[in-house]
């Protein structure tokens, strides 16, 4: 597909959705295919590891480009051309981030030959190639993560129709003549747009980053051992999370009783959690917590936020002794960092008067939006005091 121009205003937000849930597929009847050229070495990049295997938030480029692709159900396969020596590589990243519909050819000495070897691949009309020969094959740069399912609708589309004005091919890429002479199609232009930002310098990698943190901080979940008509301090702390961060979901009672709504939001694909222990003073019901997020393998595609906050009433709970209890976190921490879960805990004085507990509660939040927002593994198993 013809992308934007490189360097745009910066890229669409990528991160967790449900697949295949945008726009309607541009026929019922069309078969569509993506081929992505991935056997380039990356020279502008500046490192030894070709770009699109770099690592963002510990997952390589490539497969944040597949989850977009994949997310979009009139898509039927995905021929990815990766180069002899990375093959095997390849294949651990769709078996460890669980990618469906891809498959691998062996990538040519140029781009366009990498291209070729994949539309070879879906051309072939084998008895045991699981590949259907598509009527629109949809390319795609493997190292623009942020495509939009409207993008690929209207690429499909303009494929489907076909047909372009002596306009397209006197302003479009050269790839317009090349259809023209080689294929004797006038093919489409199609304008880019933000969302086909180019991931191409070490820089890039950074801002894309930065996006994909803001993208799936910005849906958090509140579990709450107490129900939800019921008088506490943790309901004020809740309140100022929700002026903080976009979407925010509550479920509340012991997680015994409130499991099936957690179950159905870890379903919802939502990455950060704050576990606020009231009723029990010590550390089960965010044990509990961590269990269900490690059975539920959500940790695989993106790093799980896990903050347990508890009380403290000084009037009644000596402080070391309440800090004992809560020294278990560095301990779990360090077990489920190998699932890429991030645990940590925050301790806030309770009781107060009204103006002193305020600022406690103003500052949990500050801490609990900023941990969130820049996931960021040094706080691993820390207990931070507000």
């Amino acid at each position: 597909m013809d992308p934007g121009p490189a360097g745009a205003a910066g890229p669409a937000e990528p991160g967790p959705g449900v697949r295949g849930a945008g726009p309607a597929a541009p026929a019922s009847s069309l078969a569509v295919a993506a081929v992505l050229p991935a056997g380039g070495s990356g020279e502008r990049m500046g490192v030894p590891t070709p770009k699109q295997f770099c690592r963002v938030l510990e997952r390589p480029l490539i497969s944040y480009t597949l989850q977009a692709l994949e997310r979009v159900c009139w898509i039927k396969d995905i021929v990815v051309s990766v180069t002899r020596e990375n093959m095997e590589v390849m294949k651990d990243i769709i078996q460890k981030y669980q990618h469906e519909r891809v498959s691998l050819v062996e990538a040519g000495v140029t781009r366009h030959r990498s291209i070729f070897n994949g539309l070879k691949a879906l051309a072939e009309d084998q008895p045991d190639s699981k590949l259907s020969k598509p009527e629109v094959v949809i390319i795609h740069d493997a190292v623009r993560p942020f495509v939009e399912e409207d993008m690929l609708l209207k690429v499909a589309t303009a494929a489907k129709e076909h047909g372009c004005s002596d306009y397209d091919l006197e302003f479009g890429t050269e790839c317009l003549q090349l259809a023209l002479k080689y294929c004797h199609v006038k093919a489409k232009l199609v304008e880019g747009s933000p969302d086909l930002w180019k991931v191409t310098y070490k820089r890039d990698l950074y801002a894309a980053e930065s996006i994909i943190k803001e993208r799936i901080s910005q849906h958090i979940c509140i579990v709450m051992d107490t129900k939800e008509d019921e008088e506490h301090v943790g309901h004020h702390l809740e309140e100022m999370l929700k002026n903080e961060l976009n979407h925010v979901k509550v479920t509340s009672g012991p997680l015994c009783h409130a499991g099936r709504d957690l179950q159905q939001i870890i379903l919802e694909q939502c990455y950060s959690f704050v576990c606020v222990n009231v009723m029990t003073s010590e550390f089960e019901e965010t044990k509990k917590l961590v269990n269900m997020l490690k059975e539920s393998h959500l940790s695989v595609l993106y790093p799980v936020i896990v903050i347990s906050v508890h009380f403290l009433d000084y009037k009644s709970v000596h402080f070391d002794h309440k800090m004992e209890n809560l020294m278990q976190i560095r301990e779990l921490a360090k077990e489920v960092k190998e699932r890429n879960i991030l645990l940590c805990g925050l301790l806030i004085y309770y009781p107060q008067d009204e103006r002193k507990l305020q600022d406690s509660l103003r500052q949990g939040a500050t801490v609990i939006t900023t941990l969130i927002k820049e996931r960021n593994s040094a706080f691993i198993g820390q207990l931070l005091v507000a």
